[in-house]
């Protein structure tokens, strides 16, 4: 049985004001270690259960590692699967901040994914912004990461691009990929984390993650949410399940959780 604390940060209005200077912030210690060994624990079981077998390798990130072609393993929708991911969507320690830095009581999900880049030879992202994906008309859109273990940048750590949220939408690649080939990575800077950390980005924020080059797999979770008064510009990503769920708060536009 998994025990869980319930104490919020502290220090809301600072993670905030990181969060909107920089475009991001990585939260110390949001989960403990023991929770944080648990959840990968079960990350692990349910990918092996579920066997998809499906790769979501991008065709944009075409490094080998250790002469072998990367690879990765993902699955959507954790919290159907197991009712600990359920509660950690509604945790107030981690709603408090998702709340904190879209600036409103009220947080509503729009997407999980969880990822677990293999060790030796783990699948990159190349830098992207999440806004082509499904992008918003106030921009009040965020994601945060969750780590379960421990991701040094040997791991394939996240890189973040500091204060390129300000930019605005970039024009990406019209291949329909969505990453930025010729974004400089000598601005993107490894976001280290320990297990239980969350690094929390909005959507504009330009980012990316190397190669697992380790002897350990990296998984993490990563959680897509948003104010629900900010309405979608369009119909992308709108088939994950759950999509609309209030978080926090609650949805003053009464479109219960319609695209």
């Amino acid at each position: 049985m998994m025990t869980t604390l319930s104490t919020a940060p502290a220090n809301l209005d600072a993670l905030a004001d990181t969060y909107d200077e920089q475009g991001y912030v990585l939260v110390k210690g949001l989960l403990s270690k023991e929770e944080a060994a648990e959840y990968r624990t079960r990350s692990h079981e349910l990918i092996a259960a579920l066997n998809r077998g499906d790769d979501p390798t991008w065709d944009a990130a075409s490094d080998v590692a250790m002469g072998q072609k990367t690879s990765l393993q993902h699955l959507h929708d954790a919290q159907f699967y197991d009712a600990a991911y359920t509660r950690l969507l509604t945790d107030p320690r981690f709603t408090s901040v998702a709340a904190a830095v879209l600036r409103t009581p009220n947080v509503q999900l729009h997407h999980t994914k969880m990822f677990i880049k293999p060790p030796e030879n783990g699948s990159p992202f190349p830098p992207h912004q999440d806004y082509p994906f499904f992008p918003h008309t106030n921009h009040k859109v965020a994601a945060a990461i969750f780590h379960f273990d421990d991701a040094p940048d040997a791991k394939g750590c996240v890189r973040v691009a500091p204060g390129s949220h300000r930019e605005g939408p970039r024009e990406h690649d019209p291949q329909g990929s969505f990453h930025l080939p010729d974004f400089p990575t000598d601005r993107l800077v490894p976001m280290e984390a320990e297990a239980g950390d969350v690094l929390f980005f909005t959507y504009f924020t330009v980012h990316s993650s190397g190669i697992n080059v380790s002897d350990e797999a990296r998984t993490t979770w990563l959680v897509q949410f948003r104010d629900p008064a900010d309405p979608p510009l369009t119909d992308q990503h709108d088939h994950s399940l759950g999509q609309g769920l209030i978080l926090a708060g609650s949805d003053p536009t009464g479109r219960a959780g319609q695209a």
